[in-house]
């Protein structure tokens, strides 16, 4: 059987936020279409690169 290179591996993180936070944050991310998870990971990767957000 041929090798296949591996996907992306995905990790689940939990955190505790307060209600209001995360309902605005999902509206927010309802408005300009985007998936809230794709938001988070391209802030993560900007902070990684650049130190800052």
């Amino acid at each position: 059987m041929a090798a296949t290179a591996k996907g992306p591996q995905k990790v689940r993180i939990d955190y505790n936020i307060d209600k209001p936070t995360y309902d605005e944050f999902i509206r927010s991310c309802g408005r300009t279409g985007f998936a809230p998870n794709i938001v988070v990971e391209r802030l993560m990767k900007k902070y990684s690169q650049t130190g800052q957000i």
